[in-house]
């Protein structure tokens, strides 16, 4: 790899959470790898896929300079190491958000010919309605996750459990998720139903003998939840990637959301006409939720 770097490389600002999907940035960073070219700017409209838990693609869309359009490839995270001005992205990041003289950073990755130089004032423009599904995928599938732990806990655990969910439910979801995957208007999780998960109460046979029951009931509680038309807001604890992001939505009666999410989200239930989830079992110890928005 081959880089040119000027001046200092900042940590990037993110404007991804605001709902921004177009911004001016001046170049800190360009890399030139094998395949490609490695694009850092101080602030950028695009979400990139995380390194640690990639569950919410990364954005699409274009980097324009005066009348040259470039296509974003991919849109990565990326660490950069300040004393040694070198950058690491993706799984090759060798350190936590926080280390003293890394900034995490977003890398859009272009084309190998890509013609541009360090300070260039570059425009950069995400498909909104790429972005749009994905959010929507995402939003419904937070939504999903709570109304599963919040059936589940009415009749399907025999034990008290330590991890409650932001309602007060027992957090099936967090303990036996393996697997999740935000995709346009969709989302899917995967659940293992193993020995520690029974080991910590749940009545596991009860609840699949009882599944076709459970995905009504829970389709229910969506149809509910969505009909409040409740705001959805995204608070945010900085501007930058690794600032914490916390997403809210205030239910009523009581039941009041805020978890942590780094991902883009809807900033309100009006834009679902309505969200439902089908459970499947894949094995007698996998569970699969696809969660579709509509």
């Amino acid at each position: 790899m081959s880089a040119v770097v000027t001046h200092q490389v900042h940590p990037t600002k993110v404007l991804f959470s605001q709902v921004i999907t177009e911004s001016l940035a001046h170049i800190q960073w360009l890399e030139k790898t094998d395949v490609s070219t490695y694009v850092i700017v101080d602030q950028t409209p695009f979400h990139p896929v995380s390194h640690i838990w990639p569950d919410h693609p990364a954005d699409k869309g274009c980097l324009l300079l005066k009348d040259e359009q470039y296509d974003v490839l991919d849109c990565l995270t990326g660490a950069f190491d300040v004393e040694n001005n070198k950058l690491y992205v993706g799984a090759d990041i060798p350190v936590k958000r926080g280390e003293a003289g890394w900034h995490f950073v977003v890398v859009h990755e272009l084309a190998l010919d890509t013609a541009l130089d360090i300070n260039n004032e570059v425009k950069l423009t995400v498909d909104k309605s790429y972005q749009t599904a994905l959010s929507r995928g995402h939003s419904a599938g937070h939504l999903a996750s709570f109304a599963l732990n919040k059936i589940l806990e009415q009749d399907y655990w025999r034990k008290d459990a330590s991890r409650k969910d932001a309602l007060n439910n027992r957090d099936f979801h967090s303990y036996a998720q393996t697997f999740s995957l935000v995709s346009e208007n969709k989302s899917t999780d995967n659940y293992r139903l193993g020995k520690t998960l029974k080991k910590r109460g749940l009545n596991v046979a009860d609840m699949l003998n009882d599944l076709d029951d459970i995905q009504n009931k829970i389709n229910d509680v969506l149809e509910n939840w969505v009909a409040t038309k409740s705001p959805v807001v995204m608070r945010r604890e900085g501007d930058l990637l690794t600032d914490s992001r916390f997403w809210c939505c205030d239910l009523g009666n009581g039941e009041n959301i805020i978890m942590p999410c780094g991902g883009s989200h809807v900033q309100s239930l009006l834009e679902y006409k309505r969200i439902t989830v089908e459970l499947t079992v894949k094995s007698e110890q996998d569970l699969e939720m696809i969660t579709t928005a509509d």
